[in-house]
């Protein structure tokens, strides 16, 4: 009788012990299926690596807008551990709106950056198609009532060119030895002129009969038309031209040399761009007068990845936001004396404070 009792409590035993290892491989399996192919939304959305396109409607190389949106780009996706892809799509504008409507239906991307006045149009046409991807411009705005979805996933970064070319009109005019000087653009158009207006007030701030040469090269990538406007200039008398002309203002840089004149640049810092490839091209670029693209773009992939960039609006940045700044390095250094760096530090300051209005084309 107890050998029967022993057995059956033996069994018993067993089938307790093998319940218990089924129920653990049970849960075991389950949690491996949630680890590995079943997590939530919330934890892609954590883990999913963020895919950029960096849409150039141009080619890289310009050692000025586009060279320094990419280097913003690049810094963020270096830092912030992301990947990203430059398109160019050359400088024929005829391909432009196909290029980006290729793009935005056809590559892996959870955000594609733009720039120039050129793209806005076609970014309102397709911002409302894609919901689901975020969209950034620089350089211009769009209106959100020119898209279907009020451009809700697109973000707009502009620039107070106007104040920091104010300033290098300040440097100018400080500068200047012959009371004239110069500014090449690429053209007609309201960015443009609004460094111009700008630059002017500032030269004219210093001494309102000094004269300011003007002239248009009509595009953005011909360094042979930016000399020859150059160079007439200095042939006026000229001894400072202004470039606000992309890689056309390559040739201004090159007829400020021959001629042993100075130029200031452009959207960044030029003269450190070619410092150690061409150091006395470098040596003619007394300043520049820095459109911070590489930081605003920065700022905004930093914020993105925040959650707190404000898609759906358009910030203008300044001198006080960092968006817009003369170069000071090691040529600005040695070419300027005290007193005039003392001046400019009071422009930049006045301009912050609001003590100076700057003129705009807009």
């Amino acid at each position: 009788m107890k050998s029967k009792i022993f057995t059956v409590l033996a069994l018993l035993l067993v089938a307790g012990m093998l319940l218990t290892a089924c129920s653990k491989s049970g849960e075991a399996a389950t949690a491996e299926e949630t680890t590995s192919g079943e997590t939530t939304s919330e934890e892609v959305a954590e883990t999913k690596p963020l895919k950029v396109i960096h849409l150039v409607n141009g080619v890289l190389g310009d050692k000025s807008f586009f060279d320094s949106a990419e280097r913003g780009v690049k810094k963020a996706s270096e830092e912030f551990g992301f990947e990203y892809k430059t398109i160019e799509m050359g400088t024929d504008p005829a391909g432009w709106e196909s290029g980006l409507a290729d793009a935005a239906a056809n590559e892996e991307y959870d955000i594609m950056i733009m720039g120039t006045w050129q793209m806005v149009g076609y970014l309102e046409a397709i911002a409302g198609k894609y919901p689901d991807k975020y969209f950034m411009i620089y350089d211009t705005a769009v209106t959100p009532d020119n898209c279907s979805n009020a451009c809700s996933n697109v973000y707009s970064i502009t620039y107070k060119q106007n104040e920091g070319s104010y300033v290098a009109g300040v440097y100018a005019g400080l500068m200047t030895k012959t009371g004239i000087v110069g500014v090449v653009g690429a053209q007609d158009i309201p960015v443009i002129n609004d460094f111009i207006v700008g630059y002017t007030q500032g030269v004219k701030s210093v001494n309102p009969d000094y004269q300011v040469l003007l002239n248009y090269a009509g595009g953005w990538n011909d360094p042979a038309k930016g000399k020859e406007q150059a160079l007439a200039m200095y042939q006026q008398g000229a001894d400072y031209v202004f470039q606000v002309a992309g890689a056309t203002g390559d040739g201004i840089f090159q007829a400020a040399q021959e001629t042993g004149n100075y130029a200031i640049g452009v959207d960044s810092d030029q003269a450190t761009i070619i410092k150690d490839t061409n150091p006395e091209l470098a040596a003619v670029i007394a300043t520049s007068m820095m459109k911070n693209v590489d930081n605003s773009l920065y700022r905004a992939l930093k914020l993105h990845l925040e959650g707190t960039l404000p898609y759906g609006t358009s910030e203008a940045l300044g001198i006080a936001e960092g968006g817009v700044g003369l170069a000071k390095n090691d040529i600005y250094d040695s070419l300027t004396p005290q007193d005039v760096k003392d001046k400019i530090s009071q422009a930049e300051a006045d301009v912050t404070a609001g003590t100076i209005t700057v003129d705009t084309a807009f």
